[in-house]
C-alpha cells in the first residue's frame, strides 16, 4: 500500500455470507468519493443501516438503491446512503441558514427517542407520538388545539385551578397531560414548516401525503419497502434499527444547528474517525449479526 493511499475495508457477514465494501484511494477518486465519505460509510455500516426487508417485501423502485441480496435480505449500497445522506444535509442546512423550520417526524418505537433528542438538540420541532391527522392541510384547526393546550398551562401557572374542585382540577391536568404528549414537540410552531425529516415513510404515509399536497419538501429515511419517488430527498437505509436512526438523525440535526450558527459541528466520534482515515487498515473489520443486533428492538429486522 502507498504510504499516500487509504484503504478501509469493512465486512459484514449476514447468516454467514460476507458483504464487503472496499475502498482504496484510487477508486474513491473514481467513485466521486471523499474521505468524509468512507467515514461515513463505516459509520452506516456499524450502526447495521445496510440491512433492508425481506426480499419478498420490497418496492421495485428501491431497486437502484439495493447492492446485493443474502439469504433473503436485501442489502442496501451504503455508497449511495452517503451520497444521498450528504445532499439531505446540504438542503437542511440551506433550509436553517434561511431561518426555516425542520419539522421531524418518527412514531414508530425505535425512532421515538432519538427523534425527540436530536430535534430539541438543534432547536426544531418534532412528532414522535402520533401523527394528528390535518396538521399540514388543516393546520388552522390543530393551531386551535394548540392554544388551547396553552391556555390550561397558563391558567395553572396562574393557580386557577387551586379554586376548582379537586375532580375538575385533575380531569384538567390529565387534559394538559394528554394534549402535551400528543403536541408537545410542537406547540410553539406557529407556522407550517419549511421542510419534513421522516423515519419511515412508508408508516408514516398521511404526514408525506399532507406535505406533499401543501408543497413541502421532504427529507426521509427509505428502507427498501418504501417508494423513493414520492421523497423529495431520500436515504436509503435501515428504518428499524435504533443505532441507524439515530447516526442519519443526528447528521440531520448537526447540518441543521451548522445552518444556523454558520459553524461546524465535529462529534468527539468524529473526530476519532478522522484520525483512524489517516491510519492504514491492514485488517479487515468484521461485524457479526449478534454485534449488530445486540441493542434491544433491532433484532427485528431478521424478521420483519
Amino acid at each position: 500500500m502507498s504510504r499516500h493511499g487509504v484503504c478501509l475495508t469493512s465486512c459484514s457477514v449476514v447468516k454467514g455470507m460476507l458483504y464487503s465494501v472496499r475502498l482504496t484511494s484510487g477508486n474513491i477518486k473514481e467513485r466521486g468519493l471523499s474521505l468524509v465519505d468512507t467515514a461515513t460509510i463505516k459509520q452506516l455500516l456499524e450502526a447495521g443501516a445496510h440491512f433492508g426487508h425481506q426480499t419478498g417485501r420490497w418496492h421495485p423502485r428501491m431497486k437502484s438503491y439495493i447492492f446485493t441480496k443474502r439469504n433473503g435480505i436485501h442489502i442496501i449500497d451504503l455508497e449511495q446512503t452517503a451520497a444521498l445522506l450528504d445532499a439531505a444535509c446540504d438542503f437542511v442546512r440551506q433550509v436553517a441558514a434561511e431561518g426555516g423550520t425542520i419539522l421531524f417526524v418518527g412514531t414508530k418505537k425505535q425512532a421515538q427517542e432519538a427523534i425527540e433528542e436530536e430535534a430539541q438538540r438543534c432547536q426544531m420541532y418534532y412528532v414522535n407520538q402520533r401523527w394528528l391527522g390535518g396538521m399540514m392541510t388543516n393546520f388552522a384547526t390543530i393551531q386551535a388545539r394548540v392554544n388551547h393546550l396553552v391556555r390550561l398551562e397558563d391558567q395553572k401557572v396562574r393557580g386557577e385551578f387551586d379554586r376548582l374542585p379537586k375532580k375538575e382540577a385533575l380531569k384538567l391536568d390529565e387534559e394538559i397531560a394528554r394534549l402535551n404528549q400528543q403536541m408537545g414537540g410542537f406547540k410553539e410552531m406557529t407556522d407550517l414548516p419549511s421542510a419534513l425529516f421522516i423515519i419511515d415513510p412508508t408508516k408514516e404515509q398521511i404526514a408525506l401525503a399532507e406535505a406533499k399536497r401543501v408543497g413541502i419538501p421532504v427529507v426521509a429515511i427509505a428502507d427498501t419497502n418504501c417508494n423513493p419517488d414520492n421523497i423529495d430527498y431520500p436515504i436509503p437505509a435501515n428504518d428499524d434499527a435504533i443505532r441507524a436512526i439515530r447516526l442519519i438523525c443526528s447528521k440531520i440535526a448537526d447540518a441543521i444547528i451548522e445552518g444556523k450558527t454558520g459553524e461546524a459541528v465535529i462529534t468527539a466520534a468524529e473526530e476519532g474517525l478522522e484520525e483512524a482515515e489517516i491510519t492504514e487498515i491492514t485488517e479487515p473489520l468484521i461485524f457479526t449479526p449478534e454485534d449488530e443486533y445486540s441493542t434491544g428492538g433491532e433484532s427485528e429486522n431478521h424478521d420483519r
